[in-house]
């Protein structure tokens, strides 16, 4: 009687114990909003930048349509785009963060939108010479 009991507690024990030792516990999840949690970095990345005023900036790399990066430091660096279009190939280097209202909008969303929405904290901003003369 005794080892059936012990029998019985051991199999038990081995079936339940998968789900104790697989749980890492929580993974911490990224912040969103400019000087938070960075996702990657842009060194000299090629990007179409559009701008209508010094309030908002925004750039798309070519050829990654589903996109779009928000400058966190629009008034610092539209004095740099005086020779430029909106729209013109420039250079930009800076770290790359999660966009909150894209986040929540997401988070929300009851299906998959393909369009992403970053904010980009930009340290450095110039033309794009390659093949100019």
């Amino acid at each position: 009687m005794r080892g059936i009991t012990i029998r019985k507690i051991l199999v038990a024990f081995i079936s339940i114990a998968p789900i104790f030792f697989s749980y890492a516990g929580c993974k911490k999840q990224p912040k969103c909003g400019c000087g938070k949690d960075i996702l990657y970095t842009f060194n000299k990345t090629s990007c179409n930048i559009y701008f209508t005023d010094a309030s908002i900036i925004t750039a798309m790399v070519p050829g990654d349509l589903y996109k779009t990066y928000s400058f966190c430091n629009p008034s610092q660096m539209f004095p740099k785009l005086a020779n430029a279009k909106s729209g013109d190939l420039l250079l930009v280097s800076g770290n790359v963060y999660y966009n909150c209202a894209y986040v929540y909008q997401s988070s929300n969303s009851s299906y998959q939108n393909p369009y992403q929405a970053f904010d980009i904290e930009v340290t450095e901003l110039s033309l794009d010479l390659y093949g100019k003369k």
